[in-house]
């Protein structure tokens, strides 16, 4: 633990910020608090239960398959920002896929998988956090959490 007031020491920082990363992809455990509403919600057990017809429907302009695409390119560009990239990213990019075929469903739900993986293991590799990077971190759990939101009442919408 760090003496100084004005400091966090990294060990802190990454406990409590992989409490609310853990919960924004996996979900609390039922029987404890959450940093959520809903216990128990995540990103992963919400996108296993959306069908690949179900993700691909629009619905405002938008679909659960589209949400989770931006996710996930916005996951692996933040991912290279902390590691140090400055490369302008052409966010429109982003939003390319609004439908899936199953398997591109699953592909897709594996690549946000594999992409939250990698937000895990660039955390741990970090070994000094500064304002840039401390900022980059939160805005992957804020910029998850509201495209959670949108999935889930997107899913709700798409089962009526």
């Amino acid at each position: 633990m760090n003496t100084d007031k004005n400091l966090i020491s990294k060990e802190d920082f990454l406990k409590d910020i992989l409490i609310v990363l853990y919960e924004t992809f996996e979900g609390s455990p039922e029987s404890e608090g959450s940093v959520y509403l809903d216990n128990g919600i995540g990103v992963f057990n919400t996108l296993e239960k959306v069908s690949a017809k179900e993700a691909s429907k629009m619905v405002n302009s938008t679909s659960i398959a589209a949400h989770t695409a931006h996710t996930k390119f916005y996951l692996d560009r933040l991912i290279e920002f902390i590691e140090g990239s400055n490369e302008k990213v052409n966010w429109e990019l982003s939003w390319l896929i609004e439908t899936v075929s199953v398997g591109e469903w699953d592909t897709l739900r594996q690549g946000m998988r594999t992409s939250y993986e990698s937000v895990l293991k660039c955390f741990a590799e970090v070994e000094t956090w500064n304002q840039d990077n401390i900022g980059d971190a939160v805005a992957i759990i804020a910029h998850t959490a509201y495209h959670l939101g949108a999935i889930r009442q997107l899913s709700k919408s798409g089962s009526n």
